[in-house]
């Protein structure tokens, strides 16, 4: 076994190409694993800077400098996120102060039908049952209560770091963008001489990096849009709030979907009850993640989800465990740099024909 294990190590690490490849992989995930609340700023002006580089490309090749096509863009930026700031956001926070406000008189419409589950079907629901899990679901609905308590005394440091990211992370995404070249060239003459195998996986990475940000972005948009333009037309409450929440479910692939599902079903009940309108809330809800998922995702990032559902969900898992939300955004680059670094390194077979050569 030892034997077998040491001969495969000698035909795939033999390469010195791929011994620095590897090596740069072990530091990159031990200094993120390690220190990635430290550098949290430094990954979103990297995130952003990636976003922005397209616009700043586009117009450093109608001729305007690239120091000006810098600001302009991240001055347009900017002007956007402060309009979503001022516009967006206070009308969320108003509907989840609603929607708080209303949880306890859904809790009591919910354990009423709940309760009335014994006296239809006696043949198929206990009461001692019910009553045993409407205690538990209070029990729960008030330490879930505790928590939100602690969490809104926890978000003073939050805003503190808020108002520190807001300073800090455009400076960053500035400098990113302006000084993108030089920042290149010293970060080349840090790296290991052998690095063929790493220019090979950085080139393929690189592309699919900024391929995937733009692309996320633009589906949060689109996804959010249509889910809004959709509940409100079918009248749904909190149609601002929950249209967010189904924009933001696409960072989470397969899961976010599902588990935002959940407070769409429960507003609806909630407003209507148990008749038709739940039923096209839900359907228009599906048909919405099954166009997303089958048209505008292959679309968006066509070889970058070249992946099979499965190995996306335990890369979401995966990674998400190790760096939470970075992780969970990574998902799927990070999948396909295992991916990449899979086929990079030399096979038996390459490994003869240089041996020949």
């Amino acid at each position: 076994m030892f034997e077998m294990l040491n001969s495969w190590y000698k035909r795939r690490f033999s390469d010195p190409h791929a011994t620095a490849l590897l090596v740069l992989l072990v530091v990159g995930f031990l200094t993120i694993y390690f220190f990635g609340h430290l550098i949290a700023p430094v990954l979103a002006a990297i995130v952003l800077a990636y976003l922005l580089e397209w616009p700043v490309m586009r117009m450093t090749k109608l001729g305007v400098p690239r120091t000006m096509s810098v600001v302009v863009v991240i001055v347009l930026f900017m002007g956007v996120m402060l309009l979503a700031l001022f516009g967006l956001l206070p009308t969320v926070w108003r509907q989840v102060i609603n929607l708080v406000a209303d949880i306890p008189n859904m809790f009591n419409s919910f354990q009423g039908f709940v309760l009335s589950l014994p006296e239809r079907y006696p043949e198929l629901v206990d009461e001692a049952q019910v009553v045993t899990v409407m205690d538990t679901l209070r029990s729960k609905m008030l330490g879930v209560g505790e928590t939100v308590l602690k969490g809104s005394v926890a978000s003073l440091v939050s805003i503190a770091t808020l108002a520190v990211y807001l300073i800090l992370v455009p400076l960053l995404v500035f400098f990113l963008l302006k000084d993108k070249d030089e920042m290149l060239s010293m970060l080349s003459s840090i790296l290991p001489k052998n690095r063929r195998l790493t220019n090979k996986v950085g080139d393929e990475m690189n592309l699919q990096i900024s391929n995937y940000i733009r692309g996320k972005v633009t589906e949060i948009m689109i996804v959010g849009g249509v889910s809004y333009v959709t509940f409100l037309v079918l009248g749904l409450q909190y149609a601002v709030l929950l249209s967010v929440l189904a924009g933001f479910s696409v960072l989470i692939p397969y899961i976010g979907a599902a588990v935002v599902t959940i407070p769409i079903v429960m507003v609806a009940l909630f407003q209507w009850g148990v008749g038709p309108e739940v039923w096209w809330v839900l359907v228009a809800y599906g048909v919405i993640q099954a166009l997303d998922g089958n048209v505008l995702v292959p679309i968006l990032f066509s070889e970058a989800v070249n992946l099979h559902p499965v190995a996306i969900i335990i890369a979401v898992l995966v990674f998400g465990g190790l760096w939470g939300f970075w992780g969970v955004f990574f998902a799927i680059p990070l999948a396909t740099l295992v991916k990449a670094v899979w086929r990079a390194f030399p096979s038996p077979d390459e490994d003869a024909e240089l041996t020949a050569k």
